[in-house]
């Protein structure tokens, strides 16, 4: 276990530095970075001095090297945004991704077991297809037009939630309830899908005929069969997530964490602060990855750790 986990950290590694230095070369190397950061009316003299600022009058190559003795000891320079160090405004602002992150999937984890578990017991019935529709619908809804009749309907209508910010628990609802029915849909489809195949297996008609009741075959024998493939699942949508759906959720709902924080950079050009915000999102990931095997491990010790 030990030497799969140095191995997947090295792999991890080489990967968020390849990830970086990408982010690296293509916001140098498409357009110039000192346009972007300053206003039109800049003058030369302003924008040569600017550049010799902050390191871009140097070869590519020598900011390149400068470029990765700072990832080595996380400087990656001040925001020119916020005029403060970067990496302090990732680690601000990533508690409020983890927290959206974690109420919205947490949400979508503990209801689709017992609707994807109810539905599977009768396949075909009036539950079932209500399910297999809805999960459908879930599925082919934009989460930012999901987001946004969310607003229209219970904040600015019905008044009951507010539309958009942070401060209270009610702040929470919306942005999480939209970041939780897609994943909700796909959870439940999934856990649908398991539970019939377990469900036809020879095991069950075993443990029926020795007498145990299907709530203790469901919970003792079934759930734990589907925990793997459920949280390789489970794994994807969190790393999803967090590269991805909280770009556009934070956006609608003006949540303040690092996908609003990575819209609003590159607005403003603000490469260094990317740089940052792609480097922590490329290390996690990297790490929930490492965690998910473990773990899978763990409920299976049957698998193979490659």
């Amino acid at each position: 276990m030990l030497q799969f986990v140095l191995k997947r950290l090295v792999q991890g590694l080489l990967v968020v530095l390849a990830v970086t230095s990408i982010v690296f070369v293509v916001t140098r190397m498409v357009g110039d970075p000192v346009a972007l950061m300053l206003p039109l009316s800049a003058s030369d003299a302003q924008r040569t001095e600017f550049s010799a600022a902050i390191g871009l009058d140097k070869p590519l190559l020598q900011q390149y090297l400068r470029f990765l003795g700072d990832i080595a000891t996380l400087d990656f320079g001040d925001s020119l945004w916020q005029r403060r160090p970067a990496i302090n405004v990732v680690a601000e602002r990533l508690p409020n991704t983890l927290l959206l992150i974690s109420a919205g999937l947490g949400t979508a984890v503990v209801l689709s077991i017992p609707l994807g578990a109810i539905a599977a017991l009768r396949p075909g019935g009036m539950v079932d297809r209500i399910t297999v529709s809805a999960g459908l619908l879930g599925l082919a809804m934009p989460q930012f037009w999901l987001g946004l009749m969310f607003i229209m309907i219970f904040a600015v209508k019905l008044k009951w939630l507010p539309t958009s910010g942070m401060g209270t628990p009610a702040h929470l609802v919306l942005p999480a309830l939209t970041l939780a029915l897609t994943p909700l849909a796909r959870f439940t489809m999934m856990v649908r899908a398991a539970m019939i195949d377990e469900l036809n297996k020879p095991y069950i008609k075993t443990a029926r005929a020795k007498g145990l009741t299907l709530p203790r075959i469901l919970r003792v024998h079934t759930l734990r069969n589907i925990l793997v493939p459920f949280l390789s699942i489970s794994g994807w949508e969190l790393i999803t997530a967090l590269s991805g759906y909280t770009v556009v959720v934070e956006t609608v709902f003006a949540w303040p964490g690092l996908g609003l924080t990575a819209v609003q950079a590159i607005q403003r050009g603000d490469l260094f602060l990317m740089q940052a915000i792609v480097f922590v999102i490329a290390f996690l990931v990297v790490l929930i990855g490492i965690a998910m095997d473990i773990v899978a491990k763990a409920i299976d010790p049957r698998m193979e750790l490659n």
